[in-house]
């Protein structure tokens, strides 16, 4: 072989170890321990049904309806779509469709308030539908999805 071929298996094995070395240290560094929450109601049902919740961005703030979803599965609802609603609210609306409002009134303590109102829709397969108003703002503390 060639020294020049020799050089650069070299090279490519000196930075294949490299990189292999910079991915273990990383793994050994990072901290995959779940964090410890305090204060999140647990939302299951007592015969551990999930409460099934639709977040809907009833505003211009990009991003919202993800943000609340991340909030609502932190405290244990099973939320089941997110998107954007047609209409703009300044207050966030809670709505109960399943015709248990005290679902509902969960969803919205977890929100941190806001009004609920029962509008039962048996053509839905979820309980609750949140339209998120201009007023929501998401906790101060950090997003661990």
């Amino acid at each position: 072989m060639e020294s020049r071929t020799v050089r650069r298996l070299a090279v490519i094995g000196i930075g294949t170890l490299l990189l292999a070395g910079v991915l273990i240290v990383r793994a050994a560094l990072r901290d995959d321990a779940p964090v410890e929450r305090s204060g999140a109601p647990d939302a299951s049902m007592a015969n551990s049904e999930r409460v099934k919740v639709e977040v809907l961005n009833a505003t211009d703030v990009r991003g919202l309806a993800r943000r609340a979803t991340l909030v609502l599965r932190d405290h244990g609802f099973d939320v089941l779509y997110m998107g954007s609603a047609a209409e703009r609210l300044d207050s966030t609306l809670v709505l109960d469709r399943s015709g248990n409002p005290e679902r509902a009134q969960r969803v919205a303590e977890a929100l941190g308030g806001a009004r609920v109102e029962s509008r039962p829709d048996s053509s839905r397969y979820l309980d609750v539908t949140v339209m998120l108003g201009r007023a929501w703002r998401a906790p101060s503390e950090p997003f661990y999805p």
